[in-house]
């Protein structure tokens, strides 16, 4: 089977035989009478006697195209005949039409032959027709093909329906120019949504490029920006160009300021490690202190210039932070064996002080104050001399302590109110002034102010509470 995209083939290369005799003229001989065959026919019947008379094998439809559709055999006696002289004839609408000789075998294996040639034909027309309802090929070489083969079709050498043939290509025609118009709308439609792409990612990409420092996620966009580009087809050339170089110049902006910005990490790295191996001997110089207070706070200092003076490069400030942690060790070691020791006194201490207690349970200013007194003066002065103890026990045995002295000042407090002079002084004062304010209401009584007289009274017996609870304060009611 010929290409549809090929050239339009001559009559003789459809048929495979010589060049064939035109259509008779009016007043030659009609159609199939005995007529002296030609030069050329007499040279074909040679041929054929050389082949032993057995025609050329012929191409089956589904051996000439591997997607061609499967087309029935027609019948070529309804629309053709072959001579008993090899004439072959084909019947059109517009008459019948010498199509050219056989002379490979007899008139009905001629016959086959050119209906073979038109299923051939026929094939080709359907596959076209296939082709353009698949919407799988170029509309406008499917219309090529198309009007190739309607042109051929007055001369070409097969015995079939012609006109059917030439009304399906007809329609092929029509329908692969409305099928063009609707393949270059899909086609501009593709290559604006396809450029749309492209701007929105270019415009991705100058963001990114302008303003991102996310620098290994925007690194990472980029390139996913750029192997999407290249999927990205269909673009006009003048369009694509331009939008390329907003992708470029936008990735080339990232890049500078990415090296910009690692540029001025690495100063600064330099320069936080030359402070930290400044920290890292001001460490060590203290590792060997026995001030424990003072050095502790000192380290606490010297970990927050750390942490204050950046990132050196990852291997010199891993270095670094071994030998400056290994100095805080060495300190916080000998502090922690140094406390641990003292801790150990501390225990030995609060046993003794719980013994001091135990001892001063028998304290009693009630059987004696002075003799309370004396004890705890002893007890205080024994239990200044033993020392410290561990924090969480001084809560409970300084407030032991407390409770006794707080008994015998107490006891010390109620005597010396019971003997206080200046209270009894005052407690005499107080009923003195009593006396006077009734001494008063009794003469305004007697004079008939009964109303300065009650007043007198009343200041009487304010005085009166007052010196009772003076006495009260003494011990005497």
């Amino acid at each position: 089977m010929t290409d549809p995209n090929a050239q339009d083939p001559t009559p003789q290369q459809v048929s495979g035989t010589p060049p064939r005799p035109a259509p008779p003229k009016p007043g030659a001989p009609r159609p199939g009478a005995p007529k002296p065959a030609p030069a050329e026919h007499a040279s074909d019947a040679e041929h054929s006697d050389s082949e032993h008379a057995q025609p050329k094998p012929h191409p089956v439809p589904g051996q000439t195209h591997p997607h061609a559709p499967a087309v029935p055999a027609s019948d070529p006696s309804k629309f053709g005949r072959v001579d008993d002289d090899g004439t072959a004839w084909v019947l059109t609408a517009d008459g019948e039409r010498c199509i050219g000789s056989w002379q490979a075998g007899n008139a009905a294996e001629g016959l086959e032959h050119f209906g073979r040639r038109y299923d051939d034909l026929a094939t080709e027309v359907a596959l076209l027709e296939t082709r353009l309802a698949s919407g799988s090929g170029d509309a406008k070489k499917t219309r090529v093909a198309a009007e190739a083969l309607i042109e051929s079709l007055p001369t070409v050498a097969v015995i079939g329906d012609l006109d059917a043939l030439a009304t399906r290509l007809a329609g092929v025609i029509e329908e692969s120019e409305k099928a063009a118009v609707a393949q270059k709308q899909e086609k501009e439609q593709h290559r604006a949504e396809a450029t749309a792409r492209k701007e929105a990612l270019a415009a991705e990409a100058e963001e990114i490029g302008a303003d991102s420092t996310h620098w290994k996620a925007a690194g990472d966009r980029l390139r996913e920006i750029l192997d999407e580009w290249k999927s990205i087809r269909g673009v006009d050339r003048k369009t694509d160009d331009v939008l390329w170089r907003r992708y470029s110049k936008a990735r080339e902006a990232f890049n500078r300021r990415r090296g910009a910005h690692f540029a001025e990490l690495d100063r600064e790295r330099a320069s936080a490690k030359t402070k930290k191996e400044e920290l890292v001997v001001r460490a060590e110089a203290l590792q060997d202190s026995t001030d424990w207070g003072a050095t502790a706070a000192a380290f606490r200092d010297l970990l927050a210039e750390w942490k204050a003076s950046g990132r050196a490069p990852r291997e010199a400030d891993d270095q670094l932070w071994k030998r400056f942690k290994g100095a805080q060790d060495v300190f916080f070691a000998a502090r922690n064996a140094a406390s641990a020791e003292r801790d150990a006194e501390f225990e030995d201490n609060a046993r003794a002080k719980e013994a001091l207690l135990e001892s001063a349970a028998t304290i009693d200013p009630a059987a004696g104050l002075e003799a309370a007194r004396t004890r705890l003066r002893e007890l205080q002065e024994r239990w200044e001399a033993i020392g410290k103890v561990p924090r969480d026990r001084m809560q409970d045995l300084e407030g032991r302590l407390r409770a006794i002295e707080k008994r015998v000042r107490e006891a010390s407090d109620t005597e010396w109110r019971r003997t206080d002079p200046e209270a009894l002084a005052r407690a005499a004062q107080f009923r003195e002034r009593v006396q006077q304010f009734e001494e008063q209401a009794e003469k305004a009584r007697a004079k008939g102010r009964t109303k300065d007289a009650d007043a007198a009274l009343a200041q009487a017996a304010q005085w009166r509470e007052w010196a009772e609870a003076a006495e009260g304060a003494v011990g005497e009611r």
